[in-house]
């Protein structure tokens, strides 16, 4: 592989808006409602990482598909997928985990695409109308139709759960996360 494309592969993963056009794609999927209906929210930072994590790591999206009995070409994973996962996330407390998330919500809030607010001490994390305007936009483009479906497969596979039941599931799918060492940067 050649250095120019080292240094292009670095330079996406670090980013902020690929990273952001992806979480607006996944919140759009994980917060559909009616017409009319209060907008729905994602409930919790980790649990969206967790979401996150299977669209990232699509190869671990078809591990999730295959222990609920599901058809993983659905993930239409392609060859090089498997074989080269570029984002970096590491093992932390509750599951996978990037630290950028906290940055990454605070950039959609501070461009009105996305709100946060308390509730206990659970985080919810929706979409502005602007947002969802964005979010749709994005969704529509050839260069997302993969983030897309992916994200509406995330949704329809483990979307429901809650963040703990979440936590649970992801570890007894990939056990071998429970044997790394907090901070470890995740290699499936």
């Amino acid at each position: 592989m050649s250095l120019p494309i080292v240094r292009a592969a670095v330079a996406l993963e670090q980013s902020d808006d690929l990273h952001l056009s992806r979480l607006l794609i996944l919140l759009r999927a994980a917060t559909k409602t009616r017409k009319g209906a209060n907008p729905k929210t994602v409930e919790g930072i980790m649990k969206l990482a967790k979401l996150d994590f299977l669209l990232r790591y699509p190869n671990c999206l078809e591990r999730v598909l295959k222990a609920q009995d599901t058809s993983i070409e659905q993930a239409n994973v392609q060859e090089y997928e498997r074989k080269n996962i570029e984002t970096k996330m590491i093992r932390f407390r509750y599951g996978p985990w990037d630290e950028r998330y906290r940055r990454w919500i605070g950039l959609l809030v501070a461009r009105g695409l996305v709100i946060t607010y308390l509730e206990g001490k659970t985080v919810h994390i929706g979409l502005t109308e602007r947002g969802l305007e964005i979010a749709t936009q994005f969704s529509l483009l050839e260069e997302f139709s993969d983030l897309e479906s992916r994200s509406q497969l995330v949704i329809s596979a483990v979307g429901k759960k809650t963040a703990t039941v979440l936590k649970d599931f992801v570890y007894q799918v990939f056990p071998e996360l429970l044997s790394m060492r907090w901070g470890e940067e995740i290699k499936l």
